[in-house]
């Protein structure tokens, strides 16, 4: 059986657990203008993987006003690399690799 997170198969949680991998933490607005969502619909897409443990949010100020940053945990890196993992056996299987 191939086992995908499904927390993290929706596209755009997919895509913001990838987009941190490159960076210690990202700025909210940078990461719902390059996912091309609105604020809220990001807003619930990180509350649920802050409450799997897999991102952690604080708030803080740049250039003078409050924003919230976004962080990849050690328990969200090792989750996004098994679903990784998993979606290549499943390319695996359909390109028939075993």
């Amino acid at each position: 059986m191939i086992d995908l997170d499904p927390l993290i198969h929706h596209p755009a949680r997919l895509q913001l657990l990838t987009m941190l991998t490159a960076v210690s933490e990202a700025e909210f607005s940078t990461l719902r203008d390059a996912l091309e969502v609105s604020d809220s619909v990001l807003s619930k897409h990180i509350s649920a993987l802050v409450n799997a443990g897999y991102l952690r949010s604080r708030k803080g100020t740049h250039q003078g006003r409050r924003t919230t940053w976004i962080g990849l945990t050690r328990l969200g890196r090792t989750a996004l690399r098994n679903h990784v993992a998993a979606l290549r056996r499943l390319i695996d299987v359909v390109e028939g690799v075993e």
